[in-house]
């Protein structure tokens, strides 16, 4: 009987180790891939951001409700005939924009057909017919500018020299009819006149408040360029304020704009984008002095309808402008003169006898550098103050005299003007001649008396 050998067991567990140790090995290893993978995913996270836009998605333009005005689209291939063509108009079904011309509310923003739909039944066209005298004989010709209506009852504003000189002054309204017009008054030293036309009803205009400006605001102008493009539209930007310019040696604290102002638009309304009256448009820069032969665009200037409110009432209330005055003249020092030990200020060139500023003391060459306390650099701001008080007003001026500071104490008189003008020989100008402030050194730098100012 053979007897079974006992089996050897150390080849079984030598097996069973390299088992245990292959897979030991492969979890040990899907835990490496795994780690590496996750630290290249950190790494991509902390270095790249990717930024998605917020806009709305745009649905396809076959969805679409409403389009351009006008959308053409040619060329579409149909699946049955890929030679057929077709062309599909898509229409805009916006509804139509309409004006209200019967008001204005002057609470919101309009446009500028708005505007001009409310305002243009306001402005008129002037035609004047002026007489000059050349050489002994007598000539009469036409010009033209434009004007607003301010009241129901025609009272109608513009500028003095539109109706300078003029014989005769006749209105046209926007629906065709023409007045004859009277001349209530004017100030010649402000550019403003008043006239008066014999109708009831009229649709006058909305003063605005010219100091609420600011430049970039838009504005429009309604006139009558070249006397003949008559009730034009224009419209631009206000480019600069408190502009000082001289117009036929008038000293003129004007708004500049961008607007296309011409021949023909002097006296017209200048409008803010509520529909008020901001200015009154009366002048164009050019290069060669006369406006009438500009060649300069988009540099245009208007009157600030507050420099001129209480010129106007004035002058409808009384027939005449009760003008502030204290009977000098003046002009400016010349930033030349500052390297001397000059201060800045108004000159006075001259002074009127029996006037109150002769009668306060003021001299000739005497430099005006404070009015009530308020500092003063140039003509004029001496000349605004003035034009700015009332008659009766009392005003201390602070004074250079040779070397020394006084103060005065001056009364603001009246000076009415009148609707009485002299014919010149000079030609009607629809446009007053204009330029830059300058200071006339040849005359002022050879006559300037030094020694009153430095007590030579």
């Amino acid at each position: 009987m053979n007897q079974q050998k006992p089996r050897k067991k150390g080849k079984g567990k030598i097996i069973t180790l390299i088992v245990c140790c292959l897979i030991i090995g492969g979890i040990i290893g899907a835990i490496g891939v795994s780690c590496a993978s996750a630290n290249k995913n950190a790494e991509a996270t902390a270095t790249t951001t990717i930024r998605e836009g917020q806009r709305e998605t745009v649905a396809p333009l076959d969805t679409r409700t409403e389009s351009l005005a006008v959308l053409c689209a040619s060329g579409s291939k149909s699946s049955s005939d890929e030679t057929e063509k077709t062309t599909t108009i898509v229409e805009g079904k916006r509804e139509t924009a309409t004006v209200n011309v019967a008001t204005i509310d002057t609470s919101k923003v309009m446009t500028a057909a708005e505007i001009y739909a409310a305002n243009v039944n306001s402005t008129v066209g002037i035609t004047t017919e002026v007489t000059t005298n050349y050489f002994g004989y007598t000539t009469t010709t036409p010009a033209s500018g434009s004007g607003f209506i301010l009241t129901e009852d025609g009272y109608i504003v513009t500028n003095y020299h539109v109706i300078e000189n003029s014989t005769s002054v006749s209105v046209a309204l926007y629906d065709g009819s023409t007045y004859d017009a009277k001349i209530v008054g004017y100030d010649d030293s402000n550019d403003i006149a008043v006239l008066k036309i014999e109708a009831t009803g009229l649709t006058p205009v909305i003063l605005g408040d010219s100091s609420q400006m600011y430049v970039g605001d838009q504005v429009l102008a309604i006139g009558n360029p070249l006397g003949e493009l008559t009730f034009s539209l224009t419209g631009g930007l206000i480019s600069a304020l408190n502009r000082q310019i001289t117009l036929d040696n008038l000293y003129l604290d004007l708004i500049q704009t961008d607007c296309a102002i011409n021949s023909g638009n002097s006296g017209g309304p200048l409008f803010n984008m509520y529909g008020e009256v901001i200015g009154i448009t009366n002048a164009k820069y050019s290069s060669s002095g006369s406006s009438s032969i500009a060649s300069i665009d988009n540099i245009a200037f208007a009157i600030p309808i507050n420099n001129v409110k209480t010129i106007i009432t004035s002058i409808i209330e009384n027939g005449y402008y009760a003008k502030p005055y204290i009977g000098v003249s003046i002009s400016d020092l010349g930033s030349d003169y500052h390297g001397f030990g000059l201060p800045e200020g108004a000159v006075i060139r001259a002074v009127q006898e029996d006037s109150p500023a002769q009668e306060a003391g003021l001299q000739t060459n005497d430099i005006v550098t404070h009015v009530n306390g308020e500092e003063v650099k140039t003509a004029t701001e001496f000349k605004k103050k003035i034009t700015n008080s009332s008659v009766g007003d009392v005003l201390t001026l602070t004074v250079y005299r040779q070397g020394e500071t006084i103060e005065l104490q001056v009364t603001v008189g009246e000076q009415q003007t009148t609707t009485t003008t002299e014919t010149t020989a000079q030609p009607q100008q629809q446009q007053p001649q204009q330029q830059m402030p300058q200071d006339n050194y040849e005359d002022y730098f050879y006559n300037f008396p030094w020694e009153y100012f430095f007590n030579r």
